[in-house]
């Protein structure tokens, strides 16, 4: 990427081994329901600590069998941020359960504990606590998981960390997915993640009964497994061609060759993290100096954090010509995220502006500034002088 050409908020970064990863499939392997998807989902689970992975086609189906192998139906209650993309809640809904919302804590920008706490109490008295709050790792920085595990084994609710943003980051020096205090962590391989598998996801827990279940309903709702089977005998009268449909499941397979993509890629997730982290450090050394004259808010510096995105907040009057400026100059700044809550979809539902103060409150400062492995200094000096430039000119 030339220096003049276009910074993207964020990018994949492929490799000449990923390349020959993918080849090697291509002309040696099964395309799909090989040995890769396998192997992939054995070095996830080594990587994060965890017992068990189950690799699926996307992040949002990881996030659906989570909730379908916890058993999330109809009349059920989940909770989960308004910060964050639609597809932390709506695989609640696949499910026809009823969707909620906790606000957020302005200085993670993760879900706020003590308004959980709060409303949990309120729960409680009015007999409708959740069945499972879904709690997402904003910009690859972890919820406070300690304390959410505390309340879960208060109020008898199960935990799924959506760590789409932050597979690669840490919490309290293990790393993230190891699920010491939850249920079942969701990953995400889209391109702009810390690792790609072009399309993908993975759900990774230590719980056996569930790491079936997830396989079940990633795989048609098809066994082969005879503990499964409504009858285990059959197989043995049939033969080892026979399988039973158990549950309604859906294709959410990853492919050998998108599995192959991401075992190489996964070998280098640590080195993409240390270079996001030191590139989240220069943006934080860039705009030190210009904190107070522009009323700018910088993310929290956490070692630990995957830092899938960088987001500050400015003056919300200023925001979108900000965004204009920078846009206008080739920088593909974002904004990460409107309230799931304010969707027209989900003001149907009978949410409303004022629901959720804090997250609105974020949402009208956010803006995400590029950041991926590729990311040259200059080209961060290059988003930090259009920055300033755009914060001075509509200074009031």
């Amino acid at each position: 990427m030339s220096e003049q050409s276009h910074i993207p908020y964020g990018m994949h970064h492929i490799e000449q081994d990923d390349i020959d990863a993918a080849i090697d499939v291509l002309e040696n392997h099964f395309l799909t329901q090989g040995q890769k998807v396998p192997e992939f989902e054995a070095r996830l689970a080594e990587f994060a600590g965890a017992q068990y992975a189950v690799a699926v086609n996307s992040g949002t189906s990881a996030l659906h069998i989570a909730c379908l192998a916890l058993g999330v139906g109809k009349g059920d209650k989940v909770w989960t941020s308004p910060n964050t993309f639609v597809a932390s809640a709506n695989c609640a809904l696949y499910c026809q359960a009823e969707v909620d919302f906790v606000d957020i804590d302005s200085d993670t920008l993760n879900i706020s504990v003590e308004s959980l706490a709060e409303k949990l109490r309120w729960a409680e008295k009015h007999n409708c606590l959740p069945k499972v709050v879904i709690v997402v790792h904003f910009a690859g920085l972890s919820c406070d998981m300690q304390a959410i595990d505390k309340l879960a084994k208060k109020y008898y609710f199960s935990v799924i960390e959506d760590a789409s943003h932050a597979f690669g980051g840490q919490y309290q020096q293990q790393m993230i997915g190891c699920c010491n205090y939850s249920s079942a962590t969701i990953c995400s391989f889209h391109p702009v993640k810390p690792i790609t598998t072009a399309e993908g996801g993975a759900v990774l827990t230590n719980d056996a009964k569930l790491a079936k279940r997830l396989n079940l309903f990633a795989k048609h709702g098809v066994t082969r497994d005879e503990t499964q089977m409504s009858c285990a005998t059959e197989r043995l009268e049939h033969g080892d061609w026979y399988y039973q449909q158990v549950e309604l499941g859906y294709n959410y397979r990853l492919s050998d060759l998108q599995a192959a993509l991401g075992i190489s890629q996964l070998k280098k997730l640590s080195h993409y993290i240390e270079l996001r982290l030191e590139k989240a450090k220069k943006y934080h050394a860039l705009l030190a100096n210009h904190l107070d004259e522009y009323s700018i808010k910088l993310p929290l510096l956490s070692e630990q954090s995957a830092w899938h995105i960088y987001t500050i907040q400015i003056p919300a009057k200023q925001r979108k010509v900000v965004f204009d400026a920078l846009r206008a100059n080739n920088i593909g700044v974002n904004v990460h995220y409107i309230p799931v809550h304010l969707q027209p979809f989900y003001q149907q539902m009978g949410f409303k502006k004022g629901d959720f103060p804090i997250a609105e409150q974020y949402y009208q400062s956010a803006l995400t500034l590029p950041l991926f492995p590729a990311l040259t200094y200059q080209q961060q000096q290059k988003v930090i002088e259009c920055l300033l430039a755009a914060l001075k000119q509509t200074k009031p």
